[in-house]
């Protein structure tokens, strides 16, 4: 497994990471069957787990399964996300930062997170009072490193211009949905991440399981997928020009002797930016199938030519 550094950080991170929404969440794991996926993930050499206080019980279950091998790992989570119907537990306000920090490090069983990111922007909480409060964080040992996920190109260009004024600890990363199929944060967002020297971490970089393969045209989703089961979602993904652009894609792929699962992660790792391609996994043998997808070194030719398909599908 090969690693690359976390923007101007000094961490190590698995250029392909665990997801671990899955856990007690999504997949309603439970701990047996979360504690085999984070086993195999550290014995392929993932180092890299993401989570969030807002994906149900995986904090807890993430703690219970480390244990001592938290020390060994790069850990992340997140805040921000509304955590009630009251929406009392949810923002980036100093207060509530403190709040939900304390809330994590007890579930996740630790005493410091490696990245500690906001999860998505509170229009309600100035820039400069929710940098200042995790940069007392960071001074206070509880968090290395701080990241962002869901920014705009405009407010993050704002969060570092304020962190920088105000000589705070700045992002580090940026946490944004990125794949072959969705490609919207490359105008606006992708070149300010690169300018201030960030990692881009993609996620849903398989398009909810879009770019497996599973999913044909002209045919229902297969029973028991993701797409069959969440209508949402199917209804976000499963459209004719997503279907035809996977075609294209899994028959280029497999003209240079690779699958489609192979091109979607070595794809996103071609990105500069990029530094670890998270990715959710339900069963040890999805992680490692992930984990030895990153191997292929796309040419300067064939990125231009899966640009071109991409924009003919």
């Amino acid at each position: 497994m090969k690693h690359r550094k976390l923007g101007k950080s000094e961490l190590q991170v698995s250029v392909v990471g665990l997801g671990c929404n899955n856990f007690g969440f999504v997949a309603n794991m439970d701990v047996a069957a979360s504690r085999k996926v984070v086993d195999q993930a550290i014995d392929t050499g993932i180092n890299f787990f993401d989570t969030s206080d807002s994906y149900g019980s995986s904090e807890e279950i993430l703690g219970e399964v480390l244990g001592e091998r938290r020390k060994k790992i790069v850990l992340a989570t997140k805040f921000g996300s509304q955590l009630d119907q009251e929406g009392r537990k949810k923002g980036a306000s100093r207060a509530y930062i403190f709040s939900a920090i304390e809330s994590s490090l007890r579930r996740l069983r630790t005493h410091w997170i490696d990245l500690y990111q906001l999860h998505r922007p509170d229009p309600n909480t100035p820039m400069k009072e929710t940098l200042r409060a995790l940069d007392d964080l960071v001074q206070q040992g509880k968090v290395r490193h701080i990241g962002c996920s869901n920014l705009s190109a405009a407010q993050l260009v704002e969060a570092q211009s304020v962190a920088k004024a105000n000589k705070l600890t700045s992002f580090v990363s940026s946490q944004d949905e990125y794949s072959l199929v969705v490609r919207d944060i490359e105008p606006e967002l992708l070149p300010v991440v690169e300018k201030y020297g960030m990692a881009e971490l993609p996620y849903f970089p398989l398009a909810s399981g879009l770019l497996t393969g599973k999913y044909r045209k002209g045919q229902a989703a297969p029973k028991g997928t993701r797409l069959a089961e969440k209508q949402g979602l199917a209804d976000r993904y499963l459209n004719e020009a997503n279907l035809e652009k996977v075609e294209r894609l899994e028959h280029f792929a497999k003209e240079h002797g690779h699958t489609l699962l192979e091109l979607a992660f070595s794809w996103l790792l071609a990105r500069p930016a990029v530094a670890s391609v998270i990715a959710g996994a339900t069963k040890p043998e999805q992680v490692e199938k992930n984990a030895v997808s990153a191997n292929w070194d796309l040419s300067a030719e064939e990125l231009a030519e899966i640009d071109r398909i991409t924009e003919k599908a």
